[in-house]
């Protein structure tokens, strides 16, 4: 038995869920799958962290979201979400990743995997809502791969007392360094730019050129990382010196991109530049017919055009031109 479904949706951050409830709107019954847990990407904030927006501008679905201060923390999205997810009896598969897609006539073929094995799915639509935040932009150096090293920032306490370097001059990167040293890590940021991003939150910049003036954060900028050993990463400057800064703890907070060699797998026509999708503007239907894109993908290399505020409504564009949509999704057995 191979399942054949109306609409199958990869990604269950906000803006895939948001695009579900779309689906459910009108009378379908869309399989929501993500390699990782209910809004996955929100998991691996920063424990603690304080959303920049306010929640109205979180809300999918018409359901408030009631938070305990202006701004809702990690914790108090993912408890959003996923009570969405309950109130709306969305079907989501976690732990499921998409591995391939093909249109094969009148229906797209998903290979996925789960823990238990490979299956195959049809699908008459297929929507990609799958971020950025699951593919870190490499360094590509010897010894990225190591347990001390990782691009996601967890929390600070664990560093306390660490020495601790952080790879980076954008807005994570900086708060990550800010953090560390209130937790009483040893912190120096490195940086290949010479100065800090233009992108960082206004109110971060003084206190983190403060401390960097005032000694308490050691700053390294316009060096390349060659290495990251056991113990030191070292860099290299401008005049071709290098250095070996001793660390226990390396946070590489490098950014994120899209998984573009799935969508070329799939058969989505990429800009060789941007690396923006070719997508019907108005349904964001992909050149592969039944194949839409949705969020920050849709803007290729500028994942920041596009945050859960205006990606939400993606799912009404994608699902605009259905009429009289059957009853429930359904299951046929196909031929191999």
């Amino acid at each position: 038995m191979e399942r054949l479904e109306d609409v199958v949706i990869v990604g269950a951050g906000p803006i895939g869920l948001a695009c579900a409830i779309s689906a459910r709107r009108r009378a379908l019954d869309p399989l929501v799958i993500d390699q990782g847990s209910i809004c996955h990407s929100i998991v691996r904030y920063p424990i603690g962290m304080t959303f920049f927006t306010t929640p109205e501008r979180l809300e999918i679905g018409g359901h408030p979201f009631a938070c305990s201060g202006q701004k809702p923390t990690r914790e108090e999205a993912l408890m959003y979400y996923r009570g969405v997810v309950r109130a709306e009896g969305l079907r989501v598969r976690t732990y499921t990743r998409l591995v391939t897609a093909s249109r094969m006539e009148e229906h797209i073929a998903c290979g996925i995997e789960t823990r238990l094995g490979s299956e195959k799915i049809w699908c008459r639509r297929l929507i990609l809502a799958t971020g950025y935040y699951d593919n870190p932009n490499p360094i590509g150096v010897e010894g990225e791969d190591q347990p001390h090293v990782s691009h996601y920032f967890d929390e600070a306490h664990r560093s306390c007392g660490q020495r601790v370097v952080v790879i980076g001059a954008k807005n994570s990167a900086v708060e990550a360094a800010l953090e560390l040293y209130r937790a009483g890590a040893h912190v120096t940021l490195i940086s290949r730019h010479t100065a800090f991003r233009p992108t960082v939150k206004y109110w971060l910049v003084p206190d983190i050129r403060n401390r960097i003036a005032a000694g308490e954060i050691d700053a390294r900028f316009g060096v390349e990382v060659v290495r990251i050993g056991r113990t030191g990463v070292t860099v290299r400057g401008a005049d071709g010196e290098s250095e070996e800064i001793p660390c226990d703890r390396v946070y590489a907070l490098t950014g994120f991109r899209p998984d573009f060699e799935l969508f070329e797998e799939i058969g989505i026509t990429l800009d060789p530049e941007s690396r923006a999708p070719a997508i019907d503007a108005a349904s964001l239907e992909t050149n592969v017919p039944g194949v839409f894109m949705a969020g920050s993908i849709t803007h290729g290399r500028r994942i920041s055009e596009v945050f859960i505020e205006n990606g939400r409504f993606d799912g009404e564009k994608i699902f605009a031109d259905v009429v009289n949509p059957p009853l429930t999704a359904y299951s046929i057995k196909l031929s191999s």
